[in-house]
């Protein structure tokens, strides 16, 4: 049986659904909510709680509980390897046009702000374990954050390593102003001979630390989805390893598994 506060967070999720609370709009005080529910003052806490969590509802200094504009949504699915690997042998005028990101969300080139930082790190323990090298060995470390315009927060903030001494075959490669790269990783690892025969991914989520609130824009509550990402070439080396850090408010994780039929 649902407790009070989840039936209170119940009926006011069903009227911000229904439009009847439009983004921007102020929610009643909280003494106002009481009074209407007829339950005390932490109660109606607690549900408020609950939509802070959803992402439906967030507190402003001043305004009190306002109705969240949407973010926009990101739905990444297993799919999106084949897609990116395909067009990374497609001409440049074909990449130009379009990349992950937009995969993902539906949006234009146009629609998003990038960013790029590149700096050259040692791999701990965890990276070399995952590279199969010493600690020790030298990465590229590439820190990617996109966001749509019409937002504050990137989608996510994704950290891709690739071996330094690989990457340097193709100094343009080291050089941020070079991104975005029409292609993305595997066009990048197609220009150095380097054709991906496996996409691994391991997800976990986690509470955000302080720095990824702040930077996601993350209301309380709200975790975030970490999604390792492994890439194998055809000669079974890892050539890429990635952690991205999604906002769990806004991104859809979507698995299509073929099955073999009888």
């Amino acid at each position: 049986m649902a407790k009070v506060y989840e039936r209170i967070a119940d009926d006011l999720r069903q009227h911000i659904r229904a439009g009847e609370l439009k983004p921007g709009e102020r929610l009643p005080a909280e003494t106002k909510l009481a009074e209407q529910y007829r339950k005390s003052l932490p109660t109606v806490r607690q549900a408020l709680g609950v939509l802070q969590a959803e992402g439906l509802i967030e507190k402003l200094h001043g305004r009190g509980n306002v109705v969240r504009k949407p973010r926009r949504l990101v739905t990444r699915t297993n799919e999106r390897h084949q897609w990116e690997k395909d067009r990374a042998r497609r001409s440049l005028d074909v990449r130009q046009q379009t990349g992950a990101t937009e995969h993902d969300t539906g949006l234009a080139v146009s629609d998003l702000v990038f960013n790029a930082e590149f700096s050259e790190v040692e791999a701990d323990e965890d990276l070399a374990e995952a590279f199969g090298v010493s600690a020790g060995t030298r990465l590229l470390e590439r820190v990617y954050r996109t966001r749509y315009r019409e937002e504050e927060a990137p989608f996510n903030v994704s950290r891709s390593r690739l071996l330094y001494d690989m990457a340097a075959a193709n100094p343009a490669l080291l050089d941020a102003a070079h991104e975005p790269w029409p292609g993305g990783t595997l066009n990048q690892l197609h220009s150095l001979g380097i054709e991906v025969d496996r996409v691994v991914e391991r997800i976990t989520a986690r509470p955000p630390t302080f720095e990824e609130s702040e930077e996601l824009g993350l209301t309380a509550g709200v975790s975030v989805i970490v999604l390792r990402k492994t890439c194998v070439d055809t000669k079974g080396r890892v050539v890429e390893v990635a952690d991205v850090t999604l906002p769990g408010d806004r991104t859809e994780l979507e698995f299509t598994t073929p099955l073999d039929r009888w």
